[in-house]
């Protein structure tokens, strides 16, 4: 049974279905009202600003009507419904400071252990199958990235792979980029080197959140693939230094890449980004792209470099990584503010062909939305 209770004066709405209760309040409730005046039927959006709203809201009566709760605000006199269950679920009540560096509960960081659980799907499947797509790009969403298998083995393949959830975002690398060794490279992801754990294109503001790597030839011997969470990375470094773990997510390192004619890309930007509620964000870590580190003070910076130095040896530890080789026709999805990659050296002999490609976050989150949307209405 759903209770309802106002304050004394009006500023408080207290709320209860017999397992959860809540506080709200009125300017809160106001705000976020569902009726046709106060937000776009079609869309959602707010046809009102705060502006329009009276300072001195308060909550006139609130009663149930039914399964909804009818309110009615003065001095307007606006009265809305709204379902219980959506405000409960909403609810800021128990909202508190929590220990910088928490991730929400959508996000779940991993070592080693998921090298037999990695989330993977078939190309077929889900492009025919909205189920399927779902649970794989969930997959995707809660540990950062994703293996497809079963794809064509032709040029550009990797723009469908884009076409499933969003947009490719084009770079000065174009479109999408080859990745093969090649005579004078511009860039040491076109040689056979191995290469560090890194997030791509730190030194863009902002960086593309999602990349793709597709596999079209791998005949050379070595080259596998390898993922670090670099969340997990992040709390490690928490759990093992706080004041090393500080030190890089309050001040900013600096990236910098000036690799052809015309092109100087430079950021600044901590290597663990919080947001201002402690939130674990993002991670930059690509040693290759490192400028000269300029906004330490010189009493803090041997700090800022040992705790610099155990990050990338967490990063390095083979516990952290997972490990796989690419055939043709397959490819792996990567968030690039999260998830480091890495490559292990491939010999000369043989052939080794991969396309990349980035893309946006948003529109994958945007596609995994409204897919649960649709799977929960089934």
């Amino acid at each position: 049974m759903t209770t309802v209770t106002v304050s004394s004066d009006g500023g408080v709405l207290t709320l209860s279905d017999g397992t959860r209760t809540a506080r709200f309040h009125a300017i809160w409730l106001r705000d976020n009202a569902w009726d046709a005046q106060t937000r776009s039927p079609g869309n959602g959006q707010r046809l009102i600003t705060l502006a329009d709203i009276p300072k001195d809201t308060r909550i006139a009566t609130a009663a149930m009507s039914g399964a909804m709760l009818r309110l009615s605000f003065a001095p307007d006199g606006k009265t809305v419904e709204f379902d219980p269950a959506w405000l409960l679920d909403r609810s800021y009540d128990r909202a508190q400071d929590r220990r910088p560096g928490w991730t929400s509960p959508g996000i779940e960081t991993w070592d080693a252990g998921l090298t037999h659980a990695v989330p993977t799907g078939d190309f077929a499947s889900v492009s025919a199958d909205p189920l399927a797509l779902c649970h794989w790009l969930g997959g995707v969403a809660r540990y950062g990235f994703g293996k497809l298998l079963g794809g064509p083995v032709e040029d550009g393949a990797l723009m469908r792979v884009v076409d499933l959830f969003g947009y490719v975002r084009e770079t000065n690398y174009g479109r999408h980029f080859e990745v093969r060794t090649t005579v004078n490279p511009t860039n040491l992801a076109y040689t056979g080197l191995g290469l560090q754990a890194h997030t791509d294109n730190p030194y863009r503001d902002p960086v593309p959140t999602i990349q793709v790597l597709y596999c079209l030839e791998s005949s050379a011997a070595g080259g596998e693939n390898m993922v670090v969470d670099g969340f997990r990375a992040a709390e490690r470094l928490r759990e093992e230094s706080p004041a090393g773990f500080d030190l890089l997510t309050q001040h900013c390192a600096r990236f910098e890449y000036a690799g052809e004619a015309g092109v100087v890309l430079r950021s600044r930007r901590p290597m663990i980004e919080l947001a201002p509620d402690g939130e674990l964000v993002a991670v930059r870590f690509n040693n290759r792209s490192a400028a000269a580190i300029t906004d330490v003070s010189f009493d803090k910076m041997e700090g800022y470099y040992a705790a610099y130095r155990r990050f990338g040896e967490i990063i390095d530890d083979p516990a952290m990584e997972v490990t796989f080789r690419l055939n043709p026709g397959e490819c792996f999805v990567v968030d690039n503010t999260r998830v480091l990659h890495a490559r292990k050296g491939y010999s000369g002999t043989g052939t080794r062909w991969l396309q990349g490609c980035y893309a946006d976050k948003d529109g994958l989150l945007s596609r995994l939305a409204a897919l649960s949307v649709r799977e929960a209405a089934e």
